[in-house]
């Protein structure tokens, strides 16, 4: 689809990518550029940017936008973008200008090769006349040594000669980038669901995305967009998912192709396509091996798919990668200055070594290491002795007392030079076959085959015709050697014929010379690109893989390609690798640009609230039923109607989903267990299908149709839908994972699909567990294995689905006697042998299907019987009856109705069923789009014109329209129009308090507080101008410290006392009331209360701040005073020897002094008095034992008049109990005498008031 690039400069720069019905608006953001006036720009050295460049978007049809002022930017249409990227603080728009068709892996899924891109600057237009003619992608030579074209950059003041992205541009112009809008090219076609009619971006596989860096925001963009719009985006084409690697197809004529079609014409097609991976990308000595993730350098996976006319499509996957060790080479002029330095020890190696390969084998299966490595050279068979230690120690390996046959891992290693140097030169390569045939037999291949299914709906007949997977891959080899390079693709090569060889025995064909001469030119073409992408020139030894001989001219093509590498990676690979780290957002400070569509994020999250105005639930009923068949085929032609078609409730009748496992559906013989053969399940899908299609038609409801079959050797799943129920069905994918044998082989695994049945997602698991009376534990580990190794695409489990169920032959057993349970069985008490049951007992204890269900058992064991008979095992093994036969479910929609047995008797276990009704949430989305068109109006009407696409000016509330409160409660987000502290007409005012007057507001600290920085709130700046202010004279009391340096006094009415030279002024530890926000002050006369304190203030300085000296206090006590201050008596002052103070304390005789009043006590004798200090920030847990005291309330309530108890002394103070009766320095005691002084001429004294409770307001 041809994509048109438009511009549009006045009133703000905006660039459009349009298609015939929609278009997608980018529009920069000035306000967040440069805020703190850091640039963000991705170069070798970009400073400390810190935010993101912000950018507004909006996807929308054209009926809806305005493009009357936009002009195309340049006459050729686009094929898509491939993203945004940030250079030296500009934002570009990175758009394919250029692709041609290299591939056509199936009708209709075609590969396109970029050969040109073009760089768009959303924010400036000083490099729209840029770019415009093509480069050569190839030239090195006006790269500076850090990557960068040199003359641009380096003078801030001089105008750019080069465009910025021109190193970007020749990376990815250079013929290395492929993308396909038709299918999911980051994974194999065993990996695709084969209902995906457009990509899916948020499917796509990271690891294999080049361009994820940059395409990420729109993709988080379109992950908010409503469904219909996603179809939109992704159906448009304009969002690109570019690999890199090779891919090619080679059309194969009738003639020489193996596969032939009686009556057509059309040709076969034989397609290569390798996948480089992004996580450990690089040149060639720039990256080696491995890195702390698991990820290896130059790992490449590559697939050769074979299709023909008839509908048949083989694939074969195998993968390289670089020595999975921590180890490093030099450059050098020559081969002996290239030294192997392996950097890590063993052990510190073993864990992303293990990693690697678990990733490896959850992605891919068992896993069989070619390593090619000389077994001459001292570096690489230091190498080759690192890696086998490191497989031997892998936990995939089960140890020494194991057989090779049954380790996930093996090891073949092949010395390829040594083995080729004989006469029969790179010809001999191919006897490594016969090292490694045994498990390509095992890792069998992908087979898909087209069927035509007759169903009947309506009272029409339907032909469906689709893709049916037949077989799966179920292993992988991972070839190596120093540089995956050169050695790897040619015995890559031979794998690749070898696994078509297998393929085409099992059809009893074979394939002409002309079909493996283009098999062997199509490999030598990958192995040339991916050479150069590697090392920068072809691959040696093409010339053989191409012609199967070496002659002459390819060998002196080798020489110069060697003398290109050796110059190439020493003088060019440094600035590839950083041209290479910036496409990828690896260089420091890279940041990806940041999209919003304010309206739309709006819209979305008033549909997440409603959601219930447009979702309706609906009951579906699902039947599974599981048969362990015993590798018997007579049962074909018998009825199986009691065990799928059961005597149950009318409701219950013709099931719209039909689930049936079978297990040991051909005989486990060893040759059986390494390969799986499809037509014995073919069969018994047939018989199926029979059966239900008859009863459909017996209650007048449409026929069944087979909607997907899998099979693992003997384990096989097949699921039937209704016809009618089609049209809801959708992304429907199958899986597999063995565990017989560590995984190896196939005798014991499960087999999985999964659906999504309209809004509900569904998977179906079948297992065939290990046997074995005391193999309970071994059970457990194969439920744990299936379960956490089984994956469908986008890395799903089986427990990310709305409903599970599990049947099959599990094998659990009846701990109890073979006697007992005959006499149990005669009886008919089940309860005693399901108490005993293992499964049972396994579940309750929490080891093995944690939080699954299974209905009430009301049926005898099913396991094992004589055959043809309802007595159980009479053989000399005499094997126990048991419930092996399960069915389990785990759901909050999911209800079992039925779960019994039926007497088919042609095998020795009885086939088990269960009926279930299941909960499906149903999205009317015609409901939700009118719902959604509704909001999107309001929403418009309100905020204007505030789109990436609308003609309104710029602010900075654009990018938080539509963003409420983060928590309930709080003010929302505020801009520059609206401030939540000013609402209501009432400003706020700030409260913070320095430590002291010498500290002030660190002016180095970023105005936003949110902002992690080292550096402190305040630092201190010395006065030493000031004049000291004399202290307040003794007995006076002491005054509220103002941290302005004016010192205010309230009291200013009373009698005025000449300050004393000697006394020293009472601090307080600060007052931790609540803060006022609202700017009003407290109410006069408000009584102060002891409450829990949310610091020590132990903690806290002692301020240095002198003040003004204070009135004397009044002789004589007021009355309305006593009632206006509710307060605890003062604490005990220790006068010269606290040792003396004994007794406890007790309050002072009539007449006593007035209480001593601290910095935050209201004065009574005015209406208003000096505002209190904000409380301190501490992260101190307030201390468990305080209680708080009662409270009063501020409003219209008159202060309490009780008298509180004493304050008891705090641990480590030195003060002790004081008797009542002594009259020793209490409060008012004769020991103060009638000043009430509270501070002694000791210095060291003042460390007794550290530990008193701060007095606060009471609320």
């Amino acid at each position: 689809m041809s994509i048109r690039v438009l511009i549009k400069e006045y009133p703000h720069r905006a660039i459009a990518l349009t298609t015939r019905t929609h278009a997608l608006v980018l529009r920069h953001s000035s306000s967040s550029a440069d805020q703190n006036g850091f640039s963000n720009a991705s170069t070798s050295s970009l400073g400390n940017g810190t935010g993101a460049a912000r950018c507004m978007v909006e996807f929308s049809s054209l009926e809806n936008i305005d493009l009357d002022d936009y002009r195309a930017l340049n006459m050729v249409n686009a094929h898509g973008t491939l993203g945004l990227i940030t250079v030296n603080g500009d934002i570009f728009l990175v758009v394919v200008n250029g692709a041609s068709k290299v591939a056509t892996v199936r009708p209709g899924e075609t590969v396109q090769r970029i050969h040109s891109v073009g760089f768009y600057c959303l924010n400036s237009s000083s490099y729209d006349s840029l770019l415009n003619d093509e480069v050569n992608p190839y030239p090195t030579d006006t790269i500076d040594d850090e990557g960068f074209e040199m003359g641009f950059g380096k003078d801030k003041g001089q105008s750019p000669v080069e465009h910025p992205c021109l190193a970007l541009k020749k990376l990815l112009s250079s013929g290395t980038f492929y993308y396909s809008t038709d299918f999911d090219l980051t994974r194999r076609l065993q990996d695709r669901s084969t209902d995906g009619a457009t990509v899916s971006l948020d499917s796509l596989d990271a690891g294999f995305l080049w361009n994820s860096y940059m395409i990420q925001p729109l993709v988080d963009f379109r992950s908010r967009l409503s469904p219909r719009e996603k179809r939109a985006l992704d159906d448009s084409g304009i969002l690109t998912s570019a690999i890199r690697g090779f891919a090619l197809t080679i059309t194969v004529p009738s003639s020489s192709s193996p596969i032939k079609v009686s009556g057509s014409g059309l040709p076969a097609a034989m397609t290569l396509i390798s996948r480089l991976s992004c996580r450990r990308a690089g040149t060639r000595f720039n990256a080696r091996g491995i890195d702390d993730d698991g990820n290896v350098a130059n790992f490449v996976e590559t697939e050769t798919v074979y299709w023909a006319p008839s509908g048949v499509c083989f694939s074969y996957t195998q993968v390289r990668g670089s020595v999975p060790l921590f180890w490093e080479q030099q450059t050098g002029l020559l081969p002996g200055q290239q030294k192997i330095t392996i950097t890590r020890s063993p052990e510190a190696t073993q864990p992303a070594f293990d990693r690697h390969f678990e990733n490896l084998e959850l992605a891919y299966g068992a896993i069989h290491v070619v390593n090619l490595l000389s077994n001459e050279k001292p570096q690489e068979m230091e190498l080759s002795n690192r890696y086998r230690h490191h497989i031997r120690n892998s936990p995939l390996t089960n140890g020494k007392e194991t057989s090779k046959e049954h380790e996930l891992i093996q090891l073949t290693e092949y010395d390829f030079h040594a083995e080729t140097r004989g006469p029969a030169g790179y010809e001999a390569a191919s006897m490594i076959s016969q090292w490694i045939r045994h498990s390509a037999d095992g890792f069998a291949y992908y087979l898909s085959e087209e069927i035509e299914e007759r169903a009947r709906s309506g009272g029409k007949d339907y032909v469906i015709k689709r893709p049916t997977t037949i077989l799966q891959q179920e292993g992988i080899f991972r070839t190596n050697c120093l540089d995956c390079l050169d050695r790897t693709n040619l015995v890559q090569t031979i794998v690749s014929k070898m696994a078509l060889e297998i393929f085409l025995r099992h059809k009893s064909l074979s394939g002409t010379s002309d079909f493996w001469m283009r098999h062997s030119s199509m490999w030598a073409d990958n192995g040339d690109a991916l050479s150069r992408i590697y090392a920068g020139t072809g691959a040696l030894k093409s010339s053989f893989t191409r012609h199967g001989k070496m002659s002459l001219a390819g060998a002196l093509a080798d020489a110069r390609k060697s003398a290109t590498r050796m110059y190439i990676n020493n003088f060019a690979d440094k600035g590839r690798q950083n041209t290479i780290d910036m496409l990828l957002g690896r260089l420091m400070g890279q940041v990806p640009v940041h999209l919003f569509d304010p309206i739309n994020d709006y819209v979305q999250a008033e549909l997440n609230k409603r959601a219930s105005e447009f979702t309706e639930n609906e009951v579906i009923h699902i039947l599974a039923g599981t048969f362990n068949l015993n590798g018997k085929t007579h049962g074909i032609n018998h009825d199986l109607s009691p065990w799928l078609c059961p005597n149950v409730d009318p409701s219950q009748q013709c099931p719209e989903i039909v689930a049936v496992g079978f297990q040991e559906i051909v005989e486990l013989s060893p040759q059986q267990i390494m390969s799986t053969d499809p037509a014995r399940r073919q069969k018994w899908e047939a018989a199926v299908k029979r059966c239900l299609n008859e009863n459909a038609a017996k209650h007048g409801k449409e026929e069944y149709v087979l909607l997907r079959g899998g099979q693992l050797v003997g384990a096989s799943l097949s699921v039937f839908v209704r016809a009618n129920c089609l049209k809801l069905i959708k992304n429907v994918e199958g899986s597999v994972k063995k565990t017989g044998m560590s995984g190896i082989a196939g005798n014991k695994g499960a087999v999985a699909i999964r659906m999504e049945y309209a809004n509900t997602s569904i998977v179906l698991v079948t297992a065939h567990l290990a046997a074995g009376f005391a193999n309970y534990e071994e059970r457990n580990r194969d439920y744990r294995t299936i379960s956490h190794g089984l994956r469908f695409q986008r890395n799903r489990a089986i427990e990310d689905h709305d409903t599970v169920i599990w049947l099959g032959d599990f094998n659990y057993r009846i701990g109890l006697s073979n006697e007992k349970v005959q006499k149990l069985c005669q009886v008919g008490d089940l309860e005693t042998m399901y108490d005993n049951d293992q499964l049972n007992v396994q579940m309750v204890a929490g080891l093995t299907f944690p939080f699954y269900s299974e209905a009430r058992i009301t049926f005898m064991p099913t396991y094992k019987y004589d055959l043809g008979t309802d007595i159980y095992d009479t053989s000399e093994k005499a094997r126990i009856p048991a419930w092996c036969d399960r069915v389990l479910r785990k759901g909050d929609n999911i209800r079992q109705i039925n779960y019994s047995d039926a007497p088919l008797k042609f095998s020795d276990h009885r086939p088990v069923y269960a009926t279930f009704q299941c909960l499906i949430s149903k999205v009317d989305e015609k409901k939700k789009e009118q719902l959604s068109e509704g909001i999107y109006r309001g929403r418009k009407e309100m905020v204007g014109d505030t789109r990436a696409a609308g003609v309104g000016e710029e602010t900075d509330d654009e990018d938080l329209i539509g963003y409420e409160s983060v928590e309930p409660g709080l003010p929302p987000a505020s801009s520059d129009r609206r401030k939540w502290w000013l609402d209501n007409g009432l400003p706020a005012r700030s409260r913070v308090q320095p430590p002291s007057n010498d500290h002030i507001p660190n002016p180095k600290r970023p105005s936003n507080p949110f902002t992690p920085s080292p550096e402190p709130d305040w630092i201190k700046v010395e006065r030493l101008s000031e004049k000291p202010i004399p202290p307040p004279s003794r007995g006076t009391r002491a005054q509220t410290v103002d941290f302005n340096g004016t010192g205010t006094n309230s009291n200013a009415s009373l009698p005025q006392a000449k300050p004393n030279p000697l006394a020293r002024k009472l601090i307080v530890p600060q007052f931790n009331g609540p803060a006022n926000t609202d700017g009003a002050q407290d109410p006069p006369g408000q009584p102060l209360s002891r409450s829990t304190s949310n610091a020590s203030t132990q903690s806290l300085p002692v301020l240095p701040t002198r003040s003004k000296p204070l009135p004397p206090p009044s002789t004589t006590p007021s009355s309305n005073l006593s009632k206006e201050l509710s307060r605890k008596p003062a604490p005990p002052i220790p006068n010269k020897k606290p040792s003396l103070l004994s007794t406890a304390l007790s309050p002072a005789p009539t007449p006593s002094p007035p209480p001593q009043r601290y910095r935050d006590t209201p004065e009574p004798s005015i209406n208003t008095r000096p505002q209190p200090p904000p409380p301190r920030r501490s992260m101190a847990a307030p201390p468990a034992a305080r209680k708080p005291a009662p409270t009063s309330s501020l409003i219209d309530t008159a202060p309490q008049q009780d008298e509180r108890p004493p304050l008891p002394p705090r641990t480590g103070t030195g003060l002790s109990s004081v008797s009542a009766g002594s009259g020793k320095t209490g409060r008012g005691g004769a020991g103060s005498g009638g000043g009430g002084n509270f501070l002694d001429e000791e210095p060291e004294d003042m460390d007794a008031l550290r530990g008193w409770e701060v007095l606060r307001p009471v609320r």
